[in-house]
């Protein structure tokens, strides 16, 4: 996934509301940008960091900048969760993702059950339907260890739930956790963070979902899914 346009770097100020962050722009400007983040964005919302934003054109938006990613360490890590989803199908689509080559048809936003949605529905006639729900790790606490959630996350358990559920309707259910940055080996459930997350998503594997973790190369330019690191159970 490349950037249409090119990102305007700052410096951060303050993130807050959730969904809210202060940046002074190289050039002196001081604004407000929307954080498409809800989570506590641990390691990557410290006063001072340099960060990078993109610039809508949308007359109609109440903020017009949006913050995308932030250096931490010398390291490039996208921040807003909005992405995992398209590199993701992007990734699918030319195969990079192998455990989920083999495919020939993508559907992104699919009902599932009385009120819910998943990410991906992916359709062969030679294979049974493969569900895949995505996941936008940014964390990383310990030396190459990236880790999710960074909150804690009922959302994300029913996820887990409803993926077992696939399993046991026959077709595949497969969470695939982005990680949005390139400097990690492997991925952890943060139990201190969300026990329940943590030992819902063990149970989960144990009933037949699938887990898989990749990392991105992330700069200015863009983000691009590379390459497998194990998740760590």
């Amino acid at each position: 996934m490349q950037f249409t346009k090119p990102l305007l770097k700052g410096t951060l100020l303050k993130r807050y509301k959730r969904f809210l962050a202060d940046i002074e722009l190289d050039n002196g400007e001081m604004i407000t940008a929307h954080c498409a983040n809800s989570g506590a964005l641990l390691g990557v919302k410290d006063p001072g960091i340099p960060v990078w934003l993109s610039e809508s054109e949308n007359p109609n938006r109440k903020l017009k900048y949006t913050w995308e990613m932030a250096e931490v360490d010398q390291v490039m890590v996208c921040v807003n969760t909005s992405w995992p989803n398209v590199i993701a199908a992007e990734a699918i689509q030319s195969q990079v993702i192998t455990e989920l080559n083999g495919y020939t048809h993508l559907k992104r936003e699919v009902k599932y059950g009385q009120n819910s949605r998943l990410d991906i529905l992916l359709q062969d006639p030679a294979k049974v339907d493969c569900f895949v729900e995505i996941k936008s790790v940014h964390v990383r606490r310990d030396a190459s260890v990236a880790e999710f959630p960074d909150a804690v996350t009922t959302r994300g358990a029913k996820h887990l739930s409803e993926m077992v559920e696939v399993v046991r309707e026959g077709k595949r259910g497969v969470m695939l956790y982005v990680v949005q940055r390139n400097d990690c080996e492997c991925l952890k459930f943060a139990a201190d963070i969300d026990p329940v997350y943590a030992k819902t998503a063990a149970q989960a594997k144990t009933q037949g979902v699938e887990f898989y973790a990749y990392y991105s190369e992330v700069s200015p330019n863009g983000i691009i899914i590379k390459a497998p690191i194990p998740v760590i159970f």
